[in-house]
């Protein structure tokens, strides 16, 4: 390697992922606290740290981020002293969501604060898929890469699903992004409810996710109700999935009585606007269509509750 290559800092997994789909995961020097995939990427130093407790109920940490929120205070600490010792060349950031990483007014700060330090930053702000593939196009040129072909195999992996989806019977989806207060999903998730072979009832592509009331989700009676709690693994959206699942008013719901309700992996998939949306695709598809679809995501990424 010489001195000139880039030094990396990524302050978000979905960027974190970009770099390495974009084949410089060995110029990668620092990641976020939530950094973890690819493998191995977890020992690199963390530069940011949530500045509050994610513990405890999920109505607790909304209750503890939304306080933050209206206090204008950081919901994560940035480590300038470590950005200072890493001297990355090029940082990767987000200004799509509050709740997801660093401020971008904090990092462009910390730039300019930090002596001697010139890094480039690049931020993301998806709303839709083809944002994520314009970020890994834009980013793959900021580092000197053609990030083009990265971005055409994803397209055309999505292109493959959603050609054998047409003619398929069209499920009504209600997607489910927080579960006290109760949110669903929006972005980039309803284009690929679509793309998977089905109707997204309550989410609207390119917004954020909206808190609803539980009489909204029953008046919208999906034909399959899909877990996916940002920042949730698949057991912790299990817990929180029962825990709504407890209503006595959860069995007189369409999907609840026919068996078409499902947890996922969301913090690993759904809720990272990076490379692995595609696979999120494909879970979509195979919970909506097992009859035409199987990709092995069934056990380790979805199950059914």
């Amino acid at each position: 390697m010489v001195d000139d290559e880039p030094r990396i800092v990524s302050l978000i997994p979905s960027g974190t992922e970009i770099v390495a789909a974009l084949g410089l995961a060995d110029r990668l020097v620092g990641r976020s606290h939530e950094c973890d995939f690819p493998p191995g990427v977890e020992r690199l130093p963390a530069c940011t740290r949530p500045a509050f407790d994610t513990g405890g109920a999920s109505r607790d940490i909304d209750d503890r981020v939304r306080a933050l929120l209206r206090e204008a205070l950081t919901i994560y600490d940035l480590d300038t002293d470590a950005l200072e010792r890493l001297r990355p060349t090029h940082i990767v950031t987000q200004d799509q969501c509050a709740v997801c990483a660093v401020d971008l007014a904090e990092v462009e700060r910390a730039v300019a604060e930090i002596a001697g330090c010139e890094a480039r930053v690049i931020s993301h702000q998806p709303a839709v898929l083809a944002d994520v593939f314009d970020d890994v196009e834009r980013t793959g040129a900021a580092l000197g890469v053609d990030g083009a072909p990265v971005a055409d195999a994803l397209r055309g992996r999505i292109e493959a699903i959603e050609s054998r989806s047409r003619g398929l019977p069209r499920k009504r989806v209600a997607c489910i992004e927080w579960c006290e207060p109760l949110m669903v999903a929006g972005n980039w998730v309803p284009e690929m409810v679509r793309l998977a072979g089905g109707e997204d009832t309550l989410g609207v592509a390119g917004e954020h996710a909206p808190t609803i009331a539980w009489e909204t989700l029953a008046a919208a009676d999906a034909d399959a109700i899909v877990f996916m709690p940002c920042g949730y693994g698949l057991g912790r959206t299990r817990e929180d999935a029962e825990m709504l699942a407890a209503r006595p008013a959860w069995r007189n719901l369409r999907a609840a009585r026919t068996g078409e309700v499902y947890v996922t992996d969301g913090n690993q998939f759904f809720n990272r606007p990076g490379p692995r949306l595609v696979e999120s695709i494909e879970i979509l598809a195979e919970i909506l269509h097992p009859e035409s679809f199987s990709f092995g995501h069934q056990g380790t990424a979805w199950e059914r509750l």
